[in-house]
């Protein structure tokens, strides 16, 4: 079966690299008729898309699909319907002096047949928003979704099917040796959203074709509460970017870092935050499960780790239900004086679970940050201008939302990316246009060029115009 999958993936690359040599510049017409099928795609099949992804899940809130997944990618796609004209325009670019009167010119080129990784945790907006860039981009585009979302990876497959021919947009579903298959294939640029491990594979992989990747990687994102921030506000902005999708979110919130002697003020405003959040967990189709048992086992074991150990753990159970482990609903989970071998405290936690970290001052805060890998995410609460300042400036960070969680993701005119670890290059809105295209740079000569004075035989109306030269550049 898996060797059947390889073929198709194999046939799928040859007919859209065929069709792309055919078809090498698709014009703004045909470019705007992809995305707007793609458009179809997300809003015909929303109550679909809603049930694939909840069964995959166990319970995946629908709210919250149609908000962090299906609202996400409907408005990335009408953004780019409406500055693809101006994003595929040839732009002038200044001639430097002695070459003038040519001109210089920037040409964005598609490149060819793009591939597309993506992950689990929001498997429609994270598949569908890079092709919403690459489709821009004039390219061919093939997915591969993750294998722990098989029933919305099937459905993805269908859908593309019934919008899109298979040299256009084409899904490829199976396991993760189907995904190592994949990676090897000789695209023109590969996009791959999961963790920092896999990412490192698939970075390996691509290099034995010389493919550019983009890699969307996570780490451990924190946030900072400033002494002069908004207690409340904070800790409401806290607990829903931790608990969004039950903290299965690359950009959620990994750990606190409060001023000392707050911790407990903290964590007594994050439960009552929790609480008006989800009143009730068990049944509550807000409350997202957790993806896998797998992953349902490595946040216990965290959990039992970090109370072996001695830190203070608090579960938060509004409603004092018995949540057992059939549906893996996860208690939202608080952890004070965690010591730094901890595992919580060393990966990504990537579930409910928020280790909060007293610092004594300022530079102890970026310290802390700076120490680790670079995240992909930070965030900062407070009114204070120059310790917002310096944590900008001192930082490293792939995002940064001031006063709130995650906003910036969401943002079409900015960039979304990662760095160091948690990921190298960016797309979103014009980025991912750009992302996917040949920024093709041209030069126009002049008939009225002086260039043949310069070519041999060389005598002293050459040095004449080199001296000349020289003067001016």
């Amino acid at each position: 079966m898996l060797q059947v999958r390889q073929d198709l993936l194999g046939e799928r690359f040859r007919l859209q690299r065929a069709a792309f040599e055919k078809q090498p510049f698709p014009d703004l017409g045909l470019r705007k008729d992809r995305l707007e099928r793609l458009l179809a795609l997300t809003e015909r099949h929303e109550a679909e898309i809603c049930a694939a992804i909840d069964t995959d899940f166990g319970g995946r809130s629908a709210h919250e699909t149609r908000l962090a997944e299906l609202f996400v990618v409907r408005a990335g796609i009408r953004h780019a319907l409406s500055h693809l004209r101006g994003w595929m325009r040839e732009r002038r670019v200044a001639t430097t002096l002695p070459f003038l009167p040519g001109r210089n010119r920037l040409l964005p080129q598609p490149l060819g047949v793009v591939g597309i990784v993506s992950p689990w945790n929001y498997p429609f907006q994270l598949a569908v928003a890079p092709v919403t860039a690459a489709l821009a981009a004039g390219n061919r585009v093939l997915v591969k979704p993750s294998e722990l979302t098989p029933a919305f990876s099937a459905l993805l497959a269908r859908l593309a099917g019934e919008h899109f021919a298979p040299d256009e947009l084409s899904v490829i579903t199976g396991d993760a040796e189907m995904g190592k298959a994949f990676v090897a294939m000789p695209f023109d640029h590969l996009l791959f959203t999961g963790s920092t491990a896999v990412g490192r594979q698939v970075a390996i992989a691509a290099a034995a074709n010389l493919t550019p990747v983009t890699l969307e990687l996570g780490g451990k994102s924190p946030a900072i509460l400033d002494p002069s921030c908004d207690l409340d506000a904070a800790t409401d902005s806290v607990a829903y970017g931790k608990l969004l999708n039950a903290g299965q979110t690359c950009i959620a919130p990994d750990y606190l870092l409060v001023p000392k002697g707050q911790a407990g003020a903290v964590a007594a405003k994050l439960a009552t935050a929790v609480a008006r959040l989800y009143p009730t967990l068990r049944d509550n189709p807000d409350y997202t499960a957790i993806i896998s048992d797998r992953h349902f086992q490595r946040l216990r074991a965290m959990i039992a780790e970090a109370r072996d150990a001695g830190a203070d753990v608090v579960e938060i159970n509004p409603a004092g239900e018995d949540l057992g482990t059939a549906s893996r609903k996860l208690l939202p989970t608080l952890v004070t004086n965690a010591g730094p071998d901890l595992r919580l405290m060393r990966e990504e936690i990537f579930g409910p679970v928020l280790p909060i970290v007293e610092y004594a001052t300022l530079d102890d805060a970026i310290d802390h940050v700076n120490r680790a890998d670079r995240p992909l995410a930070l965030y900062w609460f407070g009114r204070d201008g120059t310790n917002r300042r310096r944590v900008l400036q001192e930082t490293t960070a792939g995002g940064v939302t001031i006063n709130d969680c995650m906003l910036h993701l969401v943002q079409e005119n900015q960039p979304f990316g990662g760095v160091g670890a948690s990921g190298m290059g960016a797309y979103h809105g014009e980025w991912g246009f750009r992302a996917f295209s040949k920024e093709k740079p041209v030069f126009l000569q002049s008939r009225l060029s002086a260039g043949a004075l310069l070519r041999p035989p060389y005598g002293k109306t050459f040095e004449r115009l080199f001296g000349l030269l020289r003067r001016i550049t």
